[in-house]
């Protein structure tokens, strides 16, 4: 599956695409002047808004429906955006088109059903249109990756998608985690994949907008969704993440525009980064060498009938690395994360020692 990027097919500015507008169309009158607003920084190509709003609970705000396509279209044509909604349906897609919407977008609570997606593949097939896919509320990159081969094999081609974060228990900085590893990993897979961030809904809040926003381009994604409205206090959905059209303008003037290395050029950075593989090859051959004790380790566990996760072995082990890392000037939350991925690795190779087919065994001794 090689897909191509669809940068082009987004920007009428050239360069990084800006999509930009309200969470929701509230009324014909806010739209319009938000794409006039938007038009007047020349920096956004398309004019965003949510038509319907897929809501947690009912009895909140679900969007004006179908007639707000039309004024999305109407906004469009006035500044000469491009326009873009979400859509959740096949009814929801026939309805964008007929209307002559741009641009469409699947939400993160759609990708994450694989039902839905493909009804809204069978409404689309023919269709010459972009197609952005969120990334599903959850944290899995297969129902992501899935959502994306569903279009690609239903002919559709013309396919980008849209970081917005992950939701994940506990409390947290972000409405939605960042978890960059994800999207990253995607881009791995598909380098050609034009990969939008938004960071309003990663942030739920103005305040981290900026910061989140620079380090999304300097991951190279291709480009931001922010969402803006007139009176953003005032907003029917989603009010304390939205901006003004005018500081739009500003949070992207404030953005340094960094370009992935593409040459050997830069021989500092080059020598810099031979050190760092050969540190990484020192580590996969210690990494090797203590998975070989962690197998004498399982064995022994295993003659002696102990358990393999040893609970006070373990708190020991992780308190002393995280005071150590300190002292070394390593955040304690890297090397939790760090030991944590060690760990499970280790009671893997543990359980595969001491009980890797031994329902099976049991069958066959019985024959």
């Amino acid at each position: 599956m090689k897909i191509k990027s669809i940068n082009k097919e987004l920007s009428i500015q050239g360069g990084r695409t800006l999509i930009s507008g309200p969470c929701s169309a509230e009324t014909e009158e806010q739209v319009i002047e938000t794409s006039r607003q938007l038009a007047s920084t020349q920096k956004v190509d398309i004019l965003r808004a949510g038509i319907w709003k897929p809501r947690t609970k009912p009895g909140h705000f679900e969007g004006v429906g179908s007639i707000g396509l039309n004024w999305l279209v109407t906004a469009g044509k006035e500044t000469g955006l491009k326009t873009a909604t979400e859509i959740a349906t096949a009814k929801h897609a026939e309805e964008s088109l007929k209307a002559g919407v741009d641009v469409l977008w699947i939400g993160a609570r759609t990708t994450v059903n694989p039902f839905a997606v493909q009804e809204i593949v069978d409404a689309l097939k023919g269709i010459d249109v972009p197609i952005l896919i969120k990334n599903p509320v959850n944290p899995d990159l297969l129902l992501w990756e899935g959502a994306i081969e569903r279009f690609y094999n239903g002919g559709l081609q013309k396919l980008g998608v849209i970081h917005r974060g992950f939701s994940i228990n506990g409390k947290s900085n972000y409405r939605n985690q960042p978890l960059w590893e994800i999207p990253i990993e995607l881009k791995r897979k598909y380098p050609e994949l034009t990969v939008i961030c938004d960071p309003s809904h990663i942030c739920g809040q103005v305040d981290s907008l900026l910061e989140v926003s620079q380090e999304s381009l300097d991951l190279n994604f291709d480009g931001l969704m922010i969402e803006s409205h007139l009176n953003p206090e005032k907003a029917w959905s989603d009010a304390q993440q939205q901006i003004l059209p005018h500081q739009v303008l500003e949070l992207i003037n404030q953005l340094e525009i960094r370009e992935e290395q593409k040459d050997k050029k830069h021989l500092p950075l080059n020598n810099l980064r031979n050190r760092i593989n050969e540190i990484d090859d020192n580590l996969l051959e210690l990494l090797s060498k203590r998975t070989e004790i962690v197998k004498n380790i399982g064995v022994y566990k295993k003659e002696n009938k102990m358990s393999i996760l040893q609970s006070d072995r373990w708190k020991e082990l992780l308190d002393d690395k995280i005071q150590k890392g300190k002292q070394k000037e390593l955040s304690g939350d890297f090397i939790l994360k760090l030991f944590s991925v060690i760990h499970l690795e280790s009671i893997e190779v543990q359980n595969n020692i001491m009980n890797k087919n031994k329902w099976l065994d049991r069958i066959l001794k019985k024959k």
